[in-house]
Order: structure tokens, then sequence, then C-alpha cells
């Protein structure tokens, strides 16, 4: 946490605590201003029509979410909580435009726009992620990187499937290469017992001639 944060956020939220502190402990005047926004709530929404309760549990809000901003505990979420708290109060609080008396009408105005002031401030530290990579952000890295994932996931697989297929081509141009020197082997054999076969049968016949000129030398 910076310098800046850290007494930014102390400065902002001590109107917050000092503001919900006094509520809880006098919340009588705050109920008569509040009683027209309670009631006009209860009626769709369902909540008890108690000013002074709803002034209460405004104030626990308030003092709960102002210690969390001050402390630096979920100050994202404390800021939050404090802007929803804020609105009903300023509504209730400072209705410029109801007014009749110019003096009177000046003086709330001024008080309202110190409270949308305060908005403005608490929405600012509801939105502030601290130099670090928001939610709007991440969602839209992850999404990013999940379509660059699938991208190179489908690249990867068409190449695959390229070296696969010249794979199988260059295993079928071997396995017609390997036949035809079979065949060439297996004629060749076939042509040496020919040839081996002939030439037994000359030697054969030279052998029985042999044999038949010395069996007639005998005989005469």
């Amino acid at each position: 946490m910076t310098v800046v944060r850290r007494l930014a956020r102390p400065l902002l939220a001590a109107v917050f605590i000092t503001g919900g502190l006094d509520a809880l402990r006098h919340p009588s005047r705050r109920a008569e201003q509040a009683a027209p926004v309670v009631t006009a709530l209860s009626g769709f929404t369902g909540i008890p029509d108690d000013p002074e309760l709803a002034v209460r549990a405004n104030g626990a809000l308030m003092t709960t979410a102002g210690l969390m901003l001050a402390t630096g505990r979920l100050p994202r979420m404390a800021g939050g909580l404090l802007a929803a708290a804020l609105v009903p109060t300023t509504y209730a609080a400072h209705p410029f435009w109801s007014e009749q008396e110019p003096e009177a009408r000046r003086a709330a105005l001024v008080q309202f726009q110190k409270n949308t002031a305060l908005l403005g401030g608490v929405l600012l530290a509801a939105v502030d992620t601290e130099g670090k990579p928001g939610l709007p952000w991440r969602a839209r890295h992850a999404a990013s990187a999940t379509r660059r994932a699938a991208r190179r996931a489908a690249a990867t697989t068409r190449r695959e499937a390229r070296l696969a297929a010249r794979s199988t081509r260059t295993e079928r141009r071997q396995a017609r290469t390997a036949a035809l020197a079979a065949r060439r082997q297996a004629k060749q054999a076939a042509c040496a017992v020919r040839e081996g076969s002939h030439q037994i049968t000359g030697a054969a016949g030279r052998q029985a001639r042999q044999t038949l000129t010395q069996a007639r030398s005998a005989l005469s």
C-alpha cells in the first residue's frame, strides 16, 4: 500500500465513522428526516417501517465499513458499502429541492453536494485496485489467453495431421519398393535354379556317354 493510500483512506473514512457512531447513539433526529424514505421503501421492499431502526442500521453499516476502509481491510468492498449507505442518507437528510426559503435551499444544496463529493470518493475507493489488474481486465486477459491457446492447439493438431499423412505416404512408398525388390530377388532365384538344373543335366549326359564308350571297348 502506498503512502497516499495510507493517508487518504483514514481521512475519507473518518466522517463515516463519526457520523455512523452518532447515528447509533442519537438516532431520533435523523429518524424524523428518514421517515418518508423508510415508509416509501417499506411499501415495495418489505423492510420494517421503523425509521429509528433504519437509522441505527445505516449508522452501524457506515461505522463498520468506515473502519474497514480506514484500516485497509477489504477497502474495495468497504467503499461499495459506504456508497450504498450514503445514497439514502443524502436523499433523506438534504432534500434541497423541497426547501422554500432561498437560504435554507442554499444550505441544503451545499450539504447535498458535500455528500455527493463523498460519494465520488468512496466510489473511487471501490474501484481502486492498487495498481493490480481489475476483474474486467483479468476476464478479458483470460478470454484472450484461452483463444490463443485454442489457436495454438488447432495449429499443432493440423501440423501433426500433416506429419502423420506424410509419414503414411513414406511408409507406403517404402512398402512398394520392398515389394518390387522382393519380386526381383524371386525372379533372380528362379533363373538361378533353372540354369543350375541345365548344367546338372549336361554333366550327367557326358558321364553316361563316357560309361558306354568304356563298355564297348571292353567287349571288343
